[in-house]
C-alpha cells in the first residue's frame, strides 16, 4: 500500500504529486521541502486534513505559515484527485509505485494544461484558454493537424 502525497493551489491547480509508502512525520517534510523546492512564493496559509503528521512537519518546514485542518476546507485537494481516480480505473490500477509517480505527475500536469479553471472566466475567456492550450501542445509536440481530402 503507498500514499498519494498532494499539493494543490487556491485554484485547485496541481503543484505536486509524490507516491510514498509512509504516512509519518518524516514522509510529510520530505513532500513539504521538495513541494518548496518548486515554488516560487512562499505560501501564506497551509490546509490539510486531520493527519498529525501535517502539523510536524508544517513547524519544521514552515514554521511562520498558519496551518488549518478542517475536513471542509480541504475540498480542493480532494476533489483535484477525482480525474486522477477515475484514469486510474481505466487502467485498472496503477502497478509500481514508480510507474504510480511517473504517470500521476505527467497526468496532473496535462490534465492541468487541457482543463483551465472554468468557475473561474467567462465563456469567451475559456474558449480562448482552451484553443491556446491545443495550440501550445500541437507547437510542443511538434503534431500539425493533418486534412482529409
Amino acid at each position: 500500500m503507498h500514499y498519494l502525497w498532494r499539493a494543490v493551489d487556491q485554484h485547485g491547480v496541481v503543484l505536486d504529486i509524490l507516491v510514498q509508502d509512509r504516512r509519518n512525520g518524516a514522509a510529510a517534510k520530505r513532500f513539504f521541502k521538495r513541494l518548496l523546492h518548486g515554488l516560487k512564493y512562499k505560501p501564506r496559509r497551509l490546509i490539510t486534513d486531520g493527519l498529525r503528521s501535517y502539523g510536524v512537519a508544517q513547524r519544521a518546514v514552515f514554521p511562520d505559515v498558519r496551518h488549518r485542518t478542517s475536513r471542509y476546507l480541504n475540498n480542493r485537494a480532494e476533489n483535484s484527485h477525482r480525474p486522477t481516480r477515475r484514469r486510474e480505473r481505466q487502467m485498472q490500477r496503477l502497478k509500481s509505485p514508480e510507474q504510480a509517480q511517473r504517470f500521476l505527475a505527467t497526468h496532473a500536469m496535462i490534465y492541468g494544461h487541457f482543463r483551465p479553471r472554468r468557475h473561474l472566466m467567462a465563456a469567451a475567456g475559456y474558449r480562448r484558454a482552451r484553443a491556446k492550450a491545443f495550440q501550445v501542445w500541437r507547437q510542443e509536440t511538434h503534431v500539425h493537424e493533418v486534412s482529409m481530402t
